[in-house]
C-alpha cells in the first residue's frame, strides 16, 4: 500500500491554505506551488477536483484564488484524499473483480490482514482533520512510541 504524490500534495496544499487563508481569505495557487514546491498545473487539477467535492471555493478578480469551503476543524484528511479520487488500499485485490487477490478465484493468505490495515487506515484519517494537522495533534500515541 502507498499514499501517491495526489494524495500527499492535496492534504498539503489544504493544509498551507488552512494556514493562509483559511474560510476568509482567498490565496492563489501560484503562492501555495511556491511555498510547498508543487507543481501549479498539478495544483490546478488537484483543486478542480476538491472544488467539485466542495473542500474549497474559488474567489475570481483581483485578491482571488482559492478558500476553504468550510472551517479546518471540519475537513477531514480522508475527505481530501477521497476528493482527488485517492484510495488508500492495503490489499492487491480489484474490488469490482471476481477473481481477489489471486489470479485465480480467491483470496491471498494475509487478505484479512491486509483488509483491517486498510480500514485502520481509513478510520483514523477519517478523525484527523485540518486544524489537527496544524497544530500537529494527532490521536494514538505514535510519536511518543518513537521517541
Amino acid at each position: 500500500m502507498r499514499l501517491t504524490s495526489k494524495g500527499r500534495y492535496a492534504v498539503m496544499a489544504m493544509a498551507d491554505l488552512a494556514l493562509h487563508g483559511g474560510v476568509e481569505r482567498a490565496v492563489p495557487l501560484q503562492e501555495v506551488a511556491r511555498r510547498q514546491e508543487i507543481s501549479l498545473s498539478y495544483l490546478e487539477q488537484l483543486f478542480a477536483r476538491m472544488r467539485k467535492a466542495g473542500l474549497v471555493a474559488g474567489v475570481r478578480g483581483p485578491g482571488g484564488g482559492y478558500r476553504l469551503a468550510r472551517a479546518a476543524n471540519k475537513t477531514t484528511v480522508a475527505e481530501i484524499i477521497d476528493a482527488v479520487n485517492e484510495p488508500i488500499k492495503a490489499t492487491r485485490c480489484d474490488e469490482a473483480s471476481t477473481k481477489g487477490c489471486l489470479s485465480r478465484n480467491g483470496r491471498c493468505i494475509a487478505h484479512g490482514l491486509w483488509a483491517e490495515m486498510g480500514s485502520r487506515i481509513q478510520l483514523f484519517l477519517a478523525s484527523v482533520t485540518l486544524a489537527d494537522v496544524l497544530e500537529q495533534r494527532f490521536d494514538g500515541d505514535a510519536r511518543v512510541a518513537a521517541e
